[in-house]
């Protein structure tokens, strides 16, 4: 906790010691205080941080208004943004940790975001950082396509650090503080499209991604993103923290604040 208290650039750090039904406080700029949506969240006596945890799973998630986001509202050209996670992930598919992103409301509001297990575009059951410029899907295909995947796969069911940098140019996804780069690959789901007949190759892991981010109007949720069916992309499992910061740390700060909570061997 203290290490990253005292981390360049920290905007905000949840630490879920809060019992269910209060609202998850944050130490940073402000406390940014996440509430309850369609129900309630156990608090679970384990977690890296501060000993306890918010469990997901029976489709509650937590959210900040977007009129309140002060500096979690983070975007530009060259800005940088970082977000880490520590989690105990089910291992079902698609969860969202934490950040601003929607992916319906007026086309689309997506900024930043953390997620676990982004299948569509070479992401399945890994680290991916997401990073969106206009809130829209990427053209010409249906989906945003601009997100980072780690090399390495997500356990079930063990606490591990999730994160992702962006610093303008490139996302990094990163699994226990450790960056490992993909050679550029064959994108799954990109053939056919206009300009993409044989479909896209793209490394995953940086990706390439100068166009900056976006302000576009969307709350900051941990848990579930709004799609078109509803809240969706549910998170399932524990989630023991949360940090935004807003700058790209390099690789040795993510090793550094994610060597604590490695699993015992």
């Amino acid at each position: 906790m203290q290490q990253l208290l005292i981390t360049k650039g920290l905007v905000a750090l949840w630490d879920f010691k809060e019992e269910e039904g209060l609202p998850r406080k944050a130490i940073g700029a402000a406390d940014f205080p996440l509430t309850e949506q369609n129900g309630t969240l156990p608090r679970i006596n384990e977690g890296p941080l501060s000993g306890y945890s918010t469990l997901f799973g029976n489709k509650a998630f937590l959210s900040l208004p977007n009129a309140e986001l002060g500096k979690l509202n983070i975007y530009g050209k060259n800005q940088g943004v970082t977000v880490m996670g520590w989690v105990k992930w089910t291992g079902e598919q698609t969860g969202f940790v934490g950040g601003i992103w929607n992916e319906y409301q007026d086309g689309g509001k997506r900024q930043y975001g953390l997620f676990v297990s982004l299948p569509h575009y070479n992401g399945r059951n890994q680290v991916c950082g997401h990073i969106s410029l206009t809130g829209k899907p990427t053209p010409p295909f249906p989906y945003s396509i601009d997100y980072s995947a780690s090399t390495q796969t997500v356990p079930a069911n063990e606490w591990c650090c999730v994160a992702f940098t962006y610093d303008g140019t490139n996302i990094r996804s990163y699994f226990n503080g450790t960056f490992e780069a993909r050679q550029p690959e064959p994108i799954e789901h990109t053939k056919g499209f206009t300009g993409y007949p044989e479909g896209l190759t793209h490394s995953k892991n940086p990706y390439y991604f100068p166009d900056g981010i976006g302000s576009n109007g969307s709350d900051f949720t941990v848990g579930a993103v709004l799609l078109k069916a509803g809240m969706g992309n549910f998170f399932k499992g524990q989630i023991g923290g949360l940090a935004v910061f807003d700058r790209a740390l390099s690789d040795a700060e993510l090793k550094k604040l994610s060597t604590p909570f490695l699993p015992k061997k």
